[in-house]
């Protein structure tokens, strides 16, 4: 027997990315024609309520995939069977039924969500019950606009098939295919937009001096913490997948960009420390390489060079000599001194701020390059091969 089926679709209540289903309301419709209920052309047709669904017979559609299913019943069940003189019939039901749908999350979230709802008769088979859409593609039809909170609505298509079962044959199925394009601009601003302030304010620390360890820590330990909330939050928001998803590439690359910031304080302080301990090693060995210098010119002169005493065996060309380049030394001391002063103030920038300076260039383009890079991968489904 040919059953006619169409459907209106009233809403789509709920998608749930977690559960991985949806929920769904619509009008379904059965046109098919029974000789046996035909009559006299009294009226144009006879319209009952659900009490008379039981005394005749109706097709046992079947929704596949199908969690949980219900006919409204707001008043009264809303069923509706209405019998013409020639036998047709038609068998209208408003169902809300909560199905399972199979997601593809490995571009979330831009990716593009392919719903299926399939529908079947549950005891017949091809020779005893044929389904197919009443109207062709015109079968299916919607509002003019649906409205969701993070989905747009791509497509809405009807279509169907055939499936084989081994041991009771052939069984007619219907396609409901829909396709839903996810909103960006609620992700750009709970998850996108803080991941890359918090990486952004991990790179503030470059610009603090490093002796000022207080703030440093706080404020890199602060971004830390910050992206692990964020990564947690938006975990929970999903199903746990075998594939990593573009918001997690995303979110462990600025993480890892703001731990790195960490890592580069702590390598930058056992640096500077470790050559400031090796330059007072070396000038202690200078200090003490000179002090044998001047034992040695003792022993050579037969006297001991302080500031309080002399020595009388010089000879009176040696003490002119001596007056002339004291005074040659002490011209230039002022300037030796400005040179000192100035190429130790210039070691301290230096060594404050060479590191860091290289940070605040190398770390925004790295990151820009990581970031374009992503952009670039077909698919994060080859990930799970390697994990």
């Amino acid at each position: 027997m040919p059953v006619g089926i169409d459907i209106q679709v009233e809403s789509i209540d709920s998608i749930s990315e977690v559960n991985m289903d949806f929920t769904m309301t619509f009008y379904l419709r059965h046109h098919w024609k029974d000789e046996r209920l035909s009559f006299p052309s009294i009226t144009n047709k006879l319209t009952f309520d659900h009490r008379l669904i039981k005394k005749i017979w109706v097709p046992d559609t079947l929704f596949v995939h199908s969690k949980r299913s219900f006919i409204r019943d707001t008043t009264a069940e809303n069923i509706r069977l209405s019998v013409h003189p020639d036998g047709n019939i038609l068998f209208s039901l408003r169902i809300t039924i909560l199905a399972v749908c199979f997601m593809d999350f490995s571009r979330f979230p831009l990716d593009i969500q392919k719903y299926s709802l399939e529908l079947k008769s549950y005891g017949y088979n091809e020779e005893d019950l044929m389904l197919y859409w009443k109207h062709g593609n015109q079968s299916l039809n919607t509002k003019e606009h649906f409205s969701f909170s993070q989905f747009f609505v791509e497509e809405f298509s009807a279509s169907g098939g055939l499936t084989f079962y081994s041991s009771i044959g052939w069984y007619n199925r219907l396609f409901i295919n829909f396709v839903l394009r996810r909103h960006i601009f609620f992700f750009l601003l709970q998850t996108y937009f803080p991941a890359m302030l918090m990486v952004m304010l991990s790179w503030v620390s470059f610009q603090i001096n490093r002796r000022v360890v207080p703030a440093r820590v706080s404020l890199e330990i602060t971004t830390v913490l910050t992206m692990s909330m964020i990564i947690t939050r938006v975990s929970a928001s999903m199903p746990q997948m075998l594939y990593v998803q573009a918001m997690d590439v995303y979110l462990w690359v600025s993480s890892l960009f703001v731990f790195l910031s960490v890592i580069e304080y702590a390598a930058m302080n056992i640096y500077l420390t470790t050559v400031k301990e090796w330059k007072q090693f070396r000038k202690r060995e200078k200090i003490s390489g000179m002090n044998i210098d001047a034992v040695q010119v003792m022993a050579f002169d037969g006297c001991y060079h302080d500031n309080k005493t002399s020595c009388s065996l010089l000879s009176e060309e040696d003490s002119v000599r001596r007056r002339s380049t004291s005074s040659a030394s002490t011209e230039s001391s002022s300037l030796k001194r400005r040179k000192f002063l100035g190429g130790h103030i210039g070691r301290i920038i230096l060594e404050n701020s060479v590191i860091d300076t290289y940070s605040r260039i190398l770390f925004p383009v790295v990151l820009l390059g990581a970031y374009m890079y992503e952009e670039k991968l077909p698919t994060y489904k080859t990930w799970s091969q390697i994990m």
